[in-house]
């Protein structure tokens, strides 16, 4: 599952797609698979604002879908939503995928790497937080030990 959510397009591949995408568009109607091609690449891009393109383009889709399409776009929704590192978005997405598909291999891999960023992020989290609780319950020690001193010298 971390190849599929490591996965980078190829440059050429993302202007491939996007030049089909956008030769649709002029002509005035882009086809649900040029969408989905060009979403795909976008979702796999390197670059964070791609990838927001690529979910808005993909959630256009899944709006419209059948139960047998919206597998896909669900999947792909969650993989680019996890890249971003917007886990609760990529857990709500697999999570809808799995309700349809209760057997989905693919998609219960994926909800178990969510999780496991969702629990990491966490704790990391939880350390960060409570790093500053004993710093400041440190500072106040050390505040408190001077002022003990300041009022046995008086």
């Amino acid at each position: 599952m971390e190849a599929v959510v490591g996965d980078v397009v190829a440059p050429e591949d993302l202007l491939k797609f996007e030049k089909k995408y956008n030769n649709e568009l002029v002509k005035g109607a882009v086809s649900k698979e040029t969408k989905f091609e060009y979403a795909w690449c976008l979702i796999r891009s390197k670059y964070s604002e791609d990838i927001k393109k690529g979910i808005v383009l993909l959630e256009e889709l899944v709006q419209k879908a059948s139960k047998d399409d919206s597998r896909d776009f669900l999947f792909y929704l969650a993989v680019a939503n996890y890249r971003l590192k917007e886990y609760e978005k990529a857990l709500k997405y697999v999570r809808t995928l799995l309700r349809n598909e209760p057997g989905n291999k693919q998609a219960l891999d994926l909800e178990k790497l969510i999780d496991k960023a969702l629990k990491k992020d966490g704790l990391v989290g939880m350390a960060i937080v409570g790093g500053i609780g004993l710093g400041v319950a440190g500072l106040a020690g050390l505040i408190g030990l001077a002022v003990s001193k300041g009022a046995a010298k008086s």
